[in-house]
């Protein structure tokens, strides 16, 4: 009887945290619909569909840049983010030098700080660099962001793999290099999938730093900036457009979830286990 009712708790909990999380994608999406543009006037179901949001959205608003310019970020951070935390983490998960350890506990300590807590510093520094409104500003700092926690993960990832792979390798005539890049980078695409997804994914949702970096013009603004600005101070009345791009954004997003879940949990999961 208690199993039953510790079943049925999990149920019901499950449940509750489904309709939180739904509820409010549910009522997005159906705005995205409705000939309302306010968010007063909207309603859970639309009394009428229609799309004329999302020719608002394409119109009226410079949202193609936006989303080319998220991509562009998105795209070069994922890449130079994961070329350098695989460098990072191999050094340090395959070499023994002296202060290892330590620079070991000097990244997982700077993972512990958000990068919001040194916004002022990061923005006096490109605004002296002369990098405030320039894309690579951006890029630079979610890259050395991703290099703290990441770089742990996939240590613990690359301690999993047994040395004896290195060796053979070496046996076999290859350097160093060709080693990572030929016997480890292959068997390692779990986690290089998760750290390249995650990174991907960040441009798409952060607002604070492209706000900070990049808003000097509409042309350099991001999805996340360019979305929020249609209703920042306007009375809502772009509401159901917000909604619109709000639901364009997500479909990408989705997609890359589904297509590379397999990678994302055995990534993710043999990280935390082994490290």
């Amino acid at each position: 009887m208690k199993k039953k009712g510790m079943i049925l708790f999990i149920h019901l909990e499950l449940i509750v945290a489904s309709i939180i999380v739904l509820v409010p994608v549910f009522w997005i999406i159906m705005s995205s619909f409705q000939q309302e543009s306010s968010l007063v006037s909207a309603t859970l179901i639309p009394k009428s569909f229609t799309l004329e949001n999302y020719r608002r959205l394409f119109v009226e608003t410079n949202y193609i840049n936006w989303f080319w310019n998220t991509l562009k970020i998105a795209a070069v951070n994922a890449v130079f983010s994961v070329f350098i935390v695989m460098i990072t983490a191999w050094i340090m998960s395959r070499f023994q030098f002296r202060g290892r350890k330590t620079g070991l506990i000097t990244i997982l300590l700077l993972s512990m700080f958000p990068t919001f807590l040194s916004m002022t510093a990061v923005y006096t520094l490109f605004l002296t660099l002369g990098m405030v409104g320039n894309p690579v500003s951006l890029i630079i700092v979610y890259i050395a962001g991703a290099i703290p926690y990441n770089t742990w993960l996939v240590k613990g990832y690359l301690d999993g793999i047994p040395k004896s792979i290195d060796e053979a390798a070496y046996l076999d005539g290859c350097g160093r290099f060709q080693a990572f890049f030929k016997v480890l980078l292959p068997v390692s695409k779990p986690i290089i999938t998760y750290c390249a997804v995650s990174q991907f994914m960040l441009p798409w949702m952060d607002y604070i730093l492209p706000n900070m970096l990049l808003s000097s013009s509409d042309k350099n603004k991001t999805l996340a900036v360019g979305l929020f600005s249609m209703i920042d101070g306007k009375e809502n009345s772009f509401f159901t457009t917000f909604a619109a791009g709000a639901v364009l954004i997500a479909i990408p997003i989705t997609l890359l979830f589904i297509f590379f879940q397999k990678y994302l949990v055995q990534g993710v999961a043999a990280g935390a286990d082994k490290g």
